[in-house]
């Protein structure tokens, strides 16, 4: 519907932008069969040892082998503990950091503790984690939990902190409260950081529940 309100130049730059979009992913396929093919020809040739380097082919069926013996459910069960940790750690760690910007006195107490949790190598708790909660799922689930709690706190916090104070005067001045400050100008602002602590949040968290997952086994 919203199409034929659009003039004739900005439908061809809509469309010069989908077809940039869609050039740059069928590249990207392509560069990628491209490598596969070129690494298993390379190793069917001898070229490179495949012992060594391995061959998608050799790669595709020990991945099937592994399969019938249970691979799936291991996997399964890894994407349960790195999705349920991953959740609870990132809304606790927003709830947190939000009421650590409503309270300045609250930021200032446990910005050093923080600091300190942060700099802390989570592994090393892995031994007191175990002894509290047991191992398997649950020991996890908690270093997950571990994880990505300091994480989010500490990067939302400081884009919170961040904002454009300019904004927050204006506003301020428009008779806002500290919440209508926090939900119309703070979080708004603060999306793409919500974003990168995602990113940073999975990354950390898929590797130290694969590595846990190999040490509960």
């Amino acid at each position: 519907m919203r199409d034929k309100f659009l003039s004739s130049d900005r439908k061809k730059y809509l469309r010069k932008i989908r077809l940039s979009k869609f050039a740059v992913f069928i590249t990207q396929v392509s560069f990628l069969v491209f490598i596969i093919l070129l690494w298993e020809t390379l190793a069917n040739l001898k070229i490179i040892d495949s012992f060594i380097a391995s061959q998608p082919s050799r790669i595709f069926k020990t991945f099937m082998n592994l399969s019938s013996n249970d691979l799936l459910k291991h996997l399964g069960v890894t994407l349960y503990e790195t999705i349920v940790g991953f959740t609870f750690g990132t809304l606790l760690g927003i709830i947190i950091s939000i009421i650590l910007w409503l309270s300045k006195f609250l930021s200032k107490v446990f910005e050093p503790f923080l600091v300190v949790l942060n700099s802390l190598p989570k592994v090393a708790l892995g031994p007191i984690i175990i002894i509290w909660v047991g191992s398997g799922t649950s020991a996890i689930i908690v270093m997950a939990l571990a994880i990505s709690l300091i994480v989010t706190i500490l990067d939302i916090l400081h884009g919170f902190m961040g904002t454009d104070k300019e904004k927050i005067k204006m506003v301020k001045t428009l008779g806002a409260n500290k919440f209508q400050i926090l939900t119309k100008v703070v979080i708004p602002a603060n999306v793409s950081t919500f974003i990168n602590s995602l990113k940073i949040n999975i990354r950390f968290i898929s590797s130290r529940c694969y590595f846990w997952g190999i040490l509960s086994f």
